[in-house]
């Protein structure tokens, strides 16, 4: 686990565990690290994900069934025709898929035709192999016309399988699009801005070094909100984001906000979109700290879970927030990580006694 310091706090934030980065962070042009770009032929291929993988299965088996019942006389020879047809089927869907997430970056590269020419190819050996499979069982000797019928049927399921995917990546686009600007609504508010700049101009003749510390997280935090929406960035650059965010709102809240950091080393590398973190520790700081007196407690915990990362951003709860919320910035970051996991990843709310919690699990 590694915690931190806020550079330019007046209070000294809880720690928890030791961070081989403790200290001041350096001052001047170094920024984290610059966002991954993901080009659109790289999303097509990006056939990772569980949900994608459910959804290719079901289409091919529709198709199959479908196809099968045109021919059968009566349900029992469907239902057989089905179990049989499964076999090939499913192996075949299961391997072009596991080929074509291998070769993603590759076929990214390549120009669309022969983008074509190499995963119709793939669904053509595919389906053969399978149907090789299904002959080992039941020992049925092929003839070269049932070969090729095979091999058309997996050439033209790659051809349905990949004309979805490409017409999913088009129809996600100005989805994305439109998510990215309602996130840009509800991050970088009015009041924030002004708030930041007040503190700034307050910091100037009696602290100019730490007003420019201010101004530089600002700066920062503005690259990221207007940074290309097709990208994504390192859980770890996330984290050093959110920092920049909490430090300045340090210097506004004093002693009120305290903050403690568990982040486990191991989960740095997880891809998830810009600005996952930042509006979420500002929820937590408008509604857990501001409304209250004393202030309140803000934590920050990333942990590996084998194939998945944790995430939990939990807040202390006390009076309510002067503006009511919205919920837009939850929405937001709900619906980006659908985009970017589908299904593998999942947003919880968690309201309890005295605290709130959001918890996201991605994968790793």
């Amino acid at each position: 686990m590694a915690g931190r310091a806020p550079k330019h706090a007046p209070a000294q934030a809880e720690q928890d565990g030791a961070d081989s980065r403790q200290g001041s962070r350096p001052r001047g042009p170094a920024s984290p690290p610059p966002p991954l770009s993901l080009f659109d032929a790289e999303r097509v291929f990006d056939v990772c994900h569980v949900g994608l993988v459910l959804r290719a299965v079901l289409g091919v088996q529709i198709m199959l069934g479908l196809g099968l019942a045109l021919a059968a006389r009566d349900l029992a020879q469907w239902a057989g025709w089905v179990s049989s047809g499964t076999v090939v089927s499913l192996s075949g869907v299961l391997l072009w898929l596991l080929l074509v997430c291998g070769l993603r970056h590759q076929l990214a590269r390549w120009r669309e035709p022969w983008q074509w020419a190499v995963v119709l190819g793939l669904g053509a050996a595919c389906a053969s192999l399978g149907w090789q499979l299904l002959n080992l069982a039941s020992g049925e000797i092929s003839s070269g016309f049932r070969l090729a019928s095979v091999a058309l049927s997996g050439l033209a399921s790659a051809a349905v399988l990949l004309y979805w995917l490409k017409l999913r990546e088009r129809v996600q686009r100005p989805a994305d699009a439109l998510a990215r600007l309602a996130e840009l609504q509800s991050r970088i508010r009015p009041h924030f801005l002004f708030n930041t700049l007040n503190t700034a101009m307050a910091l100037v003749r009696i602290d100019p070094q730490r007003a420019e510390g201010v101004l530089e997280d600002l700066s920062e935090l503005f690259r990221v909100a207007l940074a290309e929406a097709d990208t994504v960035v390192s859980l770890d650059s996330e984290v050093e984001l959110a920092r920049r965010y909490l430090d300045i709102e340090q210097i506004r809240h004093g002693e009120r906000l305290r903050v403690r950091w568990q982040l486990d080393p191991a989960a740095a590398g997880a891809r998830v979109p810009p600005l996952l973190l930042q509006p979420l520790v500002e929820n937590a700081v408008r509604h857990g700290v501001e409304p209250n007196e004393g202030g309140g407690d803000v934590e920050i915990l990333t942990r590996a879970r084998g194939a998945e990362v944790e995430i939990l951003v939990r807040n202390t709860v006390g009076a309510p927030a002067r503006a009511a919320g919205h919920g837009l910035a939850l929405r937001n970051v709900r619906e980006r990580l659908r985009l970017m996991h589908d299904v593998a990843a999942r947003f919880e709310l968690n309201p309890e006694p005295g605290r709130f919690t959001v918890r996201i699990l991605l994968p790793r």
